[in-house]
Order: structure tokens, then C-alpha cells, then sequence
């Protein structure tokens, strides 16, 4: 009986302890299974945070819209300095003329415009055009058809020089005064030797004579264009703000 008893609480010690490997392994797999699982979570968060697309705004860069042609007010400018050419010529120029001096306000008139607007090589050839067909006004020019060629070629050799920096210490431009002075020099150069090759060698005059008094007066006319612009072109610059 004794030795029974004795098996018996063997057998259940041996259960118990069996229990308790059993319980440790458990909590075993179940404590190293936690940091998987944790890790698998923050992983998987991990993927869902770079995956998301970062939204961001799109940037925008503003183009500087580019200027393919005159303005209105540009038009306008031109068109009054070209008017005003004419009335002076009309007006002021005969009563030079009167004292010697034959002035040419729409030559000056028309490079204070191409200054001031400062339009491309094309558009100067067409402000040189316009002021040419004005000068087809039967009191402005006592030879037909001659301004065209001669104010095409001033408007296009101002057109030219206004791209040439003419400034002194910074603040005083020249370029009004130069740019006039030469303009004029073609513009009256070329008239002047077109009117002396139809009215004087085709008569058998005197080419030299006839040079000479051209030269003069054309030089003349270039100084007294080139004093007046510069004079002009500084307030009204101010003025219209260029």
C-alpha cells in the first residue's frame, strides 16, 4: 500500500513538472514571437509611410512676355514727332531758311522717336519710311521721291546706333547728340548726292560746286539736328518714363 502511494505521488510530480516545461516553452515562443510580430508592424508601417507620395505645389515660373512690336502709345509717339517735324519744317525751317540756315526738323523729329522708342532695326526702317512719304508733301520737298531712299538709310543708321552705349561718368548720355549728328550726315548725304547727280550732271554743271554747297549745308543741318535732340530727348525720357 505504502509503495502505491509512493508511485502515485510520483507519477504526479512527474505531471506536474511536465505541466510547468510545457507553460515555459508557451511563454518562450509566445515572448519571441512578440518582437516579430512588432517588428513585422513597424515594417509594414515603414513601407506605408514611403510609399505615400509627398504631395507637393507645382511650381510656376513666370515668362517674361517678349515685345515682338510697338505699343500704341509707342505708334502714337511716333506719329505726333512725325506731325510736329512737319509743322516745324513748315513754320520754322522757312523762316531759317530765310536767315541762311536750312534745318530738317523731320529728320530730327524722327531719330528723338527711334531714341526714345527704341524700336528694332525692321521698325526703324519703317519710321524712316513713314517720314520720307511725309516728306512727299509738295511744300516740304522741292524734289520728288528723293527723302524715301535718303530717310531710310538715316532711320536704319539710327536704328543702329542706339544699341551703342554713349554715356559719360554714368549719368550723361550722348548717344542723342552722336547718333543725330551722324544720322543726318547719311540722311542729307544721300540727298545730296542723288539731287546732284539728276539736277547737276545731267545739265553738265559744275560736280564739285555743287558738292561743296551740299556739304556746308548738310553739315549744318546735322549740327543743328544733333543740339536739338539732345536738348529734347533728356526731359521727354523723363517724362514718358523710358
Amino acid at each position: 500500500m505504502a509503495e502505491k502511494i509512493e508511485v502515485k505521488a510520483a507519477t504526479e510530480a512527474a505531471n506536474a513538472a511536465g505541466v510547468s516545461c510545457t507553460a515555459n516553452v508557451a511563454g518562450a515562443t509566445s515572448t519571441a514571437g512578440a518582437p516579430r510580430a512588432v517588428g513585422a508592424s513597424r515594417a509594414t508601417g515603414a513601407h506605408r509611410t514611403v510609399g505615400v507620395p509627398r504631395q507637393t505645389a507645382p511650381r510656376t515660373v513666370a515668362a517674361s512676355a517678349r515685345r515682338e512690336g510697338l505699343s500704341t502709345r509707342d505708334i502714337i509717339l511716333v506719329a505726333v514727332l512725325l506731325a510736329a517735324g512737319a509743322v516745324l519744317k513748315l513754320t520754322v525751317g522757312s523762316l531759317l531758311s530765310s536767315m541762311g540756315m536750312k534745318p530738317n526738323f523731320i529728320i530730327a523729329m524722327y531719330c528723338l522717336a527711334i531714341i526714345i522708342v527704341r524700336p528694332t532695326v525692321a521698325q526703324s526702317l519703317v519710321i524712316g519710311l513713314l517720314a520720307g512719304l511725309v516728306c512727299q508733301v509738295p511744300m516740304l520737298n522741292a524734289t520728288p521721291l528723293l527723302n524715301i531712299p535718303s530717310e531710310l538709310l538715316g532711320a536704319l543708321v539710327c536704328g543702329l546706333l542706339i544699341k551703342v552705349p554713349m554715356r559719360i561718368g554714368g549719368k550723361l548720355d550722348l548717344n542723342p547728340l552722336v547718333n543725330t549728328f551722324v544720322s543726318t550726315l547719311i540722311s542729307g548725304g544721300v540727298f545730296a548726292f542723288l539731287s546732284v547727280y539728276i539736277n547737276v550732271m545731267s545739265t553738265g554743271g559744275d560736280l564739285m560746286v555743287a558738292l561743296a554747297a551740299y556739304a556746308a549745308i548738310v553739315l549744318g543741318t546735322a549740327t543743328f539736328n544733333a543740339v536739338l535732340v539732345q536738348v529734347l530727348a533728356m526731359p521727354l525720357k523723363k517724362v514718358l518714363k523710358r
